[in-house]
């Protein structure tokens, strides 16, 4: 049926399965899975120690901004999906078009921004990791990898 802004008409019942299966949804929820795995990879083996100076730095050729950068676009992205994912499960129940239209668009203006961040993101880590001499890792190699690969796929996600 026609609706406003790719919902149906509002005041609907809440179908789990169909909403589930929407491709949006579905983007949402990969989406959230990657950003959770890059601020999960940095911030547990994201920043190592030598053995005989207990101060941590980060792996990726010692820059905190790195580790920063990534975990601050993880976390932040990880939480506009959850809000994205509220908006998808209240949209059918708003009638206002007017709404519908600030939010698809605010949900489209912010992907697009996210996109950018994640390919920055992508970028900067890959840098930082060619320059990350191997002696200063000693765990976390797997990890930051994980990061830089999941930062590349966020880029397709969002």
């Amino acid at each position: 049926g026609g609706g406003a802004y790719g919902a149906a008409k509002a005041g609907g019942a809440f179908d789990l399965v169909r909403f589930v299966q929407q491709p949006q949804v579905l983007a949402r929820i990969v989406s959230a899975v990657f950003a959770l795995i890059v601020f999960a990879c940095l911030v547990g083996d994201g920043y190592t120690s030598r053995p005989e100076d207990p101060r941590l730095f980060c792996v990726f050729n010692h820059n905190e901004d790195a580790c920063r950068y990534g975990i601050g676009i993880g976390v932040l992205a990880f939480l506009a999906c959850i809000f994205f994912f509220m908006v998808d499960v209240y949209f059918p129940q708003i009638s206002n078009t007017t709404d519908r239209k600030y939010l698809v668009l605010a949900d489209l203006g912010f992907s697009g921004l996210w996109t950018f961040l994640w390919f920055i993101g992508f970028c900067f880590l890959t840098n930082q990791w060619s320059w990350t001499r191997a002696e200063d890792v000693y765990i976390g190699a797997d990890s930051a990898r994980a990061a830089i690969t999941f930062s590349f796929f966020s880029i397709f996600s969002w």
